[in-house]
Parts: structure tokens; sequence; C-alpha cells
């Protein structure tokens, strides 16, 4: 299971799975999502100070060419985060076993938020609190300082990064529910991204999280030789501290984080004229706190305001509200938002159907979240489904059941495998009409279905998959009626004479030992 849990993260077997149980032994008694923190903003530190070494060797061997390596300027120039002598990671490791090590690190941290401002207010300053031990900090120290060295095919900064998100998704795991709240798992975020291809244009995420429907964009981008500088993101997160962790891995991957906000999105949103050409999101699933009442006014609501015990369709309408002529979104909901029609949603969902808005929707497997044992779906919502050099989509929607798919990699964890993420997206690209070797789009019964607006209106607007693809086909046996009924008589008559004879020998037993049934 090791194996599995390590492979789902993204990272390189054995390596991280190493560091994160050294790392979970140091966190004694105290509680993964403050221990979360302590070593996020540890190795965040190391992969800052590794960057910024690289680029000070440079600089030390261009002296003579007019370099200055203890110049600020000359590492902003090349988006190196400048990292001044008392936070440079050396002399936090000489400093590991000193009992005043808590006082360093907050100091170390204070330093470089003092002089980069794009982490001001970002990095954690709480390591010398009493509740933190000191000897297990140093040690903490010890283990992180070990990440990238010797490593020879990457970077040490390369290393950190994918240490970074494997933690990210351990500690969703420590945390479960409250670890959902953070982290969305990478095989979902697979499917959005490689469903709509975010080479190039601005992406969205209004409830961004530790940002890895970001990173995963960055990965697509890179694994189909495209440029990260074609891609700008944006975003915003209610939650401080973990806004604070999507900066952190943003910068770690050296993706601008200017655009993502801290902020309540319906109540503050910080994006409020921005139009997205991407949107990928995993909102919080059926949000009954979200003081819709004070915003029943609000100009997002266009097909209908959101009741006020459930945000679904205010995420649904604000995505919409978001996204550019050509935009398209890929967002996470419960199932509950393609069949509910109380409080108005049925409503208002017939009437974003009706605006032609819904490309796609995808029936998800159970057991693939940290946070929530809610089935769940995805969305996808697309501005202009005419697309020049695709296939006129207008009036049709693709429907993908994908409830059979995913393999168990513990007993409560289930993950999307490579093959099935393929699987689906072909599915999607060949529908749009795309060059893809996947070939000619076509249903598949028990599987995929592309269905007209009429077909879904006598359906009563009802988006849920399986009212549509159908039931898988099997095989004909070839096997008589009359024939497979005697032979099934059979083996159940059989079946009925091996059960007395089992049930004699157990009263005989019992008999034997004093007992009478």
């Amino acid at each position: 299971m090791a194996k599995n849990k390590a492979s789902s993260n993204g990272a390189n077997l054995g390596f991280e799975e190493k560091l994160w149980q050294t790392a979970d032994k140091l966190r004694n008694n105290m509680d993964a999502a403050e221990y979360k923190h302590v070593v996020l903003g540890l190795i965040f530190l190391k992969y800052i100070s590794d960057a910024f070494e690289e680029m000070h060797e440079k600089l030390l061997s261009e002296v003579e060419e007019g370099a200055d390596p203890e110049d600020p300027e000359e590492y902003l120039a090349e988006n190196v985060f400048w990292v001044p002598p008392e936070a440079r990671w050396g002399h936090l490791k000489k400093n590991a076993k000193q009992p005043t090590i808590g006082k360093i690190v907050d100091d170390a941290m204070t330093a470089i938020e003092r002089d980069n401002n794009t982490l001001k207010g970002v990095l954690p300053k709480n390591y010398a609190r009493e509740g933190l031990d000191k000897q297990r900090l140093g040690e903490l120290i010890d283990l992180v300082g070990t990440i990238g060295l010797g490593d020879k095919e990457s970077r040490s900064k390369d290393v950190l990064g994918r240490v970074y998100e494997y933690f990210l998704g351990m500690f969703a795991d420590a945390e479960g529910k409250r670890g959902g709240q953070f982290y969305t798992p990478r095989s979902i975020v697979r499917v959005l991204v490689e469903m709509i291809e975010p080479y190039r244009g601005r992406i969205y995420d209004p409830c961004c999280g530790s940002g890895g429907m970001f990173v995963q964009s960055e990965k697509f981008i890179e694994a189909h030789d495209g440029r990260l500088e074609n891609i700008s993101v944006f975003g915003q997160e209610s939650n401080q501290t973990t806004w604070r962790l999507c900066k952190m891995n943003l910068a770690i991957r050296g993706i601008d984080n200017d655009g993502i906000k801290w902020g309540d999105t319906f109540h503050n949103d910080l994006h409020k004229d921005f139009k997205a050409d991407f949107i990928l999101s995993n909102p919080p699933f059926n949000d009954s706190d979200w003081k819709g009442e004070l915003l029943t006014e609000d100009p997002r609501w266009k097909f209908g305001v959101p009741p006020r015990g459930n945000a679904n369709f205010a995420w649904v309408q604000h995505y919409i509200h978001h996204l550019s002529p050509t935009g398209i979104a890929g967002f996470v909901l419960a199932n509950g938002s393609m069949s509910s029609n109380t409080s108005g949603e049925g409503e208002i969902r017939k009437n974003i159907i009706e605006a032609d808005l819904v490309d796609c929707m995808i029936a998800l497997p159970g057991q693939l979240f940290y946070n929530t044992a809610i089935p769940a779906c995805l969305w996808f919502l697309a501005r202009n489904k005419q697309n020049s050099g695709f296939r006129d989509r207008r009036g049709e929607v693709l429907f993908i059941d994908a409830r059979n798919m995913g393999v168990l990699r513990d007993r409560t964890h289930r993950e999307l495998t490579d093959e099935e993420v393929r699987k689906i997206a072909d599915t999607y690209h060949a529908w749009r009409g795309e060059n893809f070797e996947s070939g000619k789009y076509e249903d598949i019964a028990g599987f995929c279905k592309a269905a007209t607006l009429e077909e879904i209106k006598k359906h009563d607007y009802i988006l849920t998959p399986g009212r549509y693809v159908g039931f898988e086909e099997t095989e004909d046996d070839d096997e008589e009626f009359e024939e497979k009924m005697e032979r099934l008589t059979a083996e159940l008559s059989e079946q009925f004479r091996k059960s007395e004879e089992l049930e004699k020998k157990i009263k005989e037993n019992l008999s034997g030992l004093g007992y009478e049934l």
C-alpha cells in the first residue's frame, strides 16, 4: 500500500515516503493540522535557500565581470528570492541543536518576508512557541536538509517541489475530513486539467486551497512541451493558513502568485471584473453557511437566486460570471447538483442547460476524497461550443459514467489510474472533434453518450450520466434459457444437499460437547 500512496501524490517512489515516515515520527503528539505548517514551512525555507545558493555560486563565478553576489537586485532580476545571511539554510543547520533554534527559524522567516514583497504575511513564524519541542525541531531541520542532496537527475529545488506536493497529500490523508479543505486528490485534478487543456491564457480558481489546480496545469504544460510563461494564474482562498500554503506551493514551482488573494469570494470578490480563459475548481460541497441571504440582489445570479442553505449553484453561477467569451470551466460538485429540485435549484439548472452552457458531465466513483464520502461529479461549462477547428457541439451535452473506475490504494481511498484519466479525457476530446489517436467519437453503452438538449428536457433537466449512458452490453453466452435454468437448478440442489450435510455434522459435534439444538 505504501507504494500506491507514493504514486498517488505524483512523487518518486521510496524517497518521499521515507522522508514522510521519519518526519511523522518527529511529530510526537502534535496534531497533523498544526505540524503541517511546521514541516512545509521548513521545506519552503530549504527550497528558497537552495535556489539562492545556486544563483550565489553563479554570481561568484562572474565577479570579475562585475556581478555582486550580495546584491539583492541580482537575484530579483532572475526571479530568485533574496535570502539574507541569517535566513540561509547553512545558518539554520549550524544552529539546529541550539535551544534557541525556534527563534532562529522565526527570525529567518521574518527576514525573508522583509526582503521579498511577494512573501509578506505568507510564511509561518511560530517556531519559538513553547509547545514545539526544540530537539525534534532540530532533528526535523537535519532531515529536511537531506532533501535534494546527491540527486543527479534533478536540481535540488525540483526535488523539493515533489516533496512539498507529496507531503501536502499525506497531511490531507492524516487530517481526514479537515485535510480535504486544502487538498484535492491529484487524479481528480488531472482529469480536469487533461480535459480543458490550459495551454495558454488566464487560469482561475476562486477557492484555490493549496494550489493543486495550478500545479497540475503547470505539469500539463511541461508534459506537452508548452511554455509556462504563456499562462497566468488567479485565485482566491478564504482560509488564511491555506492561502499561505498555496502561495508557498506556487513559489516552489516558480509560478507567479501575485494573482492569489486572501478573502471570501462570495462577499469580497477580489477579481470582480476578471474574465478567465480556464476555470478549475473544487468548492466546498453543499455549503450551508455561505450567508447567501446577504447577496440576494447580486448581479452574478443571472440564472436564479441560489438557495440560502446550499452554495452549489452560487459557485456554478460565479464560474459562469467569470468566464471569458471563449472560456471553459471544469469543477467538482456533489452529485445532488445534477438532480436536486429543492429551493429553486432545479430551475437554475434548467436555465443554465437551456442557455447551452453545459458541455460535459462526469459521474465519479466513490471514495476519491479525503474530506467527504458524499458522491461527486465533474461539471464542464463552455461559453462557445462552436470553437473554430472543433465540431459544432451546440445543443448537445456529453455524459460520461466513470463510477466503476478507480482502484483502492488503501481501505478508505480510491484513485483513478493514468489509463482511466486518459480514457476519460480522450473520449471528451474525440467528441469535441479534435485530432486524437482515439479516433472518431462513438457512444459506448454504460460509459458515454452524447445527448441533445431535447433528450435532457425529457429527463426533466436532470444531468445524472447514468440516465443517458444506459447499461454496459454483456456478451451473450449462447446458452438456451431452458438449458441454463436446468443447469442452475441442478447446481442449487447440490448446494442445498451439501448444506444439509454440513448442518448435520455441526449438530453432531455440538451434541458431543453436551449441547443440543
